[in-house]
C-alpha cells in the first residue's frame, strides 16, 4: 500500500495545490466569473449563461463551496451562490507567494536550458 506523503510539505504548498486542484476544471473558473460579475447568483441562473447541464453546475458549485471558495444558501428549491471573498483573497495570496517564490529562485539561479 502506497504512503501518502503529503502531509511532509509545507502547509503553504498544501494549501495551493489545493486551491489549484479546485480551480482545475474550466466550468469551475467559469462559474467563478459569473459569480464575480453578479456579485450572487441562483444555480439556475448560471446555468443560463454557461453550456452545462444543471446537474453539472450543481456539482461544481458543490466542489466549490466544499473548498471554501463559495458560500451557498438554500431557500426551498433554489440555491443561491456567491464569491467567498476572504477565502478567495487568501487563496490569491498564496498563489502569489508560491508562483513569486518560484520566479526569485529562477532568478537567482538562471534557467536549466
Amino acid at each position: 500500500m502506497a504512503l501518502n506523503k503529503k502531509s511532509e510539505f509545507p502547509e503553504s504548498i498544501q494549501s495551493f495545490a489545493s486551491y489549484a486542484k479546485l480551480l482545475s476544471h474550466p466550468a469551475r473558473i467559469a462559474i467563478m466569473e459569473v459569480l464575480a460579475t453578479r456579485q450572487t447568483c441562483v444555480c439556475g441562473e448560471i446555468v443560463e449563461i454557461l453550456p452545462l447541464a444543471q446537474s453539472t453546475v450543481s456539482q461544481h458549485l458543490k466542489e466549490l463551496k466544499e473548498g471554501g471558495l463559495v458560500k451557498g444558501t438554500v431557500e426551498g428549491t433554489s440555491s443561491c451562490y456567491c464569491i467567498d471573498w476572504e477565502n478567495f483573497n487568501q487563496m490569491s495570496d498564496e498563489f502569489s507567494k508560491c508562483i513569486n517564490g518560484i520566479k526569485e529562485y529562477q532568478k537567482e539561479n538562471g534557467s536549466c536550458c
